[in-house]
């Protein structure tokens, strides 16, 4: 289940060094993420379907301009992104992605090989999720599912079929204990049964032993009175 939900995820890895893009690459994979990579930040707005109307960058031939939903069948759940970068910078690349309504909730995890505190902030502060220092790691990577997760919840699509989901483990959930419920009720419903029963025979057995105290006490007298006049005839013929 966990590796089957793990692969539904899609990263879309930009860095310029193919050595650094073949890392990341592998390490997503080993993750098991579904992964595509491009060199550019232009050729990630491209892939996401973001029209890019920069007038600073080389503008026909090289770069195809893109129109939105051109990759509507290619879900994007994060980007991760190389900061140093020709041309676009993966700072530009954050902002144009937060700029957009289509895809500021994506969530987007900067890369770098410097550790300078004032880009970490401003990129944090532009709603970056992460900021990873180069050599990205492993370990790294288990930080990104949090932030996809929360992203898959917001599609309606998704969260209709994590309802279902929740409510099929509720289902699960609750089936032992109405199970018990009803066992308990049961062995309750059993318990005053048995209960109204003895106080049903309370009165009974009270009525049986005073019965049979009665008959015990006459046929008692009766038992003394013959004593009495055995011993009284007695006496009367010896006079």
């Amino acid at each position: 289940m966990g590796m089957a939900a793990e692969s539904q995820f899609h990263v879309l890895a930009v860095d310029d060094s193919i050595i650094d893009r073949k890392l990341i690459e592998r390490l997503l994979k080993t993750s098991s993420y579904q992964v595509t990579t491009v060199d550019s930040g232009s050729k990630a707005l491209e892939f996401l379907g973001l029209c890019e109307n920069d007038q600073n960058h080389h503008t026909s031939t090289n770069i195809p301009s893109v129109f939105p939903n051109n990759h509507q069948d290619v879900e994007v759940n994060l980007v991760i992104t190389d900061y140093c970068m020709p041309g676009m910078t993966g700072y530009d690349l954050l902002k144009k992605i937060k700029e957009s309504s289509s895809l500021r909730n994506i969530p987007v995890v900067i890369m770098s090989s410097e550790n300078v505190p004032s880009r970490i902030n401003r990129c944090l502060e532009e709603g970056a999720e992460e900021f990873f220092l180069k050599p990205v790691r492993l370990s790294d990577l288990s930080r990104l599912k949090p932030h996809m997760k929360k992203n898959k919840v917001k599609d309606p699509r998704n969260e209709t079929e994590e309802k279902i989901e929740n409510s099929e483990i509720l289902l699960q959930q609750e089936a032992p204990k109405s199970q018990y419920s009803h066992s308990e009720s049961e062995s309750q419903s059993q318990l005053q049964a048995h209960s109204t029963i003895d106080q049903q025979q309370q009165p009974l057995q009270q009525n049986n032993n005073n019965n049979k105290r009665k008959s015990m006490e006459q046929q008692g007298l009766s038992s003394e009175t013959d004593r009495t006049r055995q011993r009284y005839s007695g006496i009367a013929t010896v006079v």
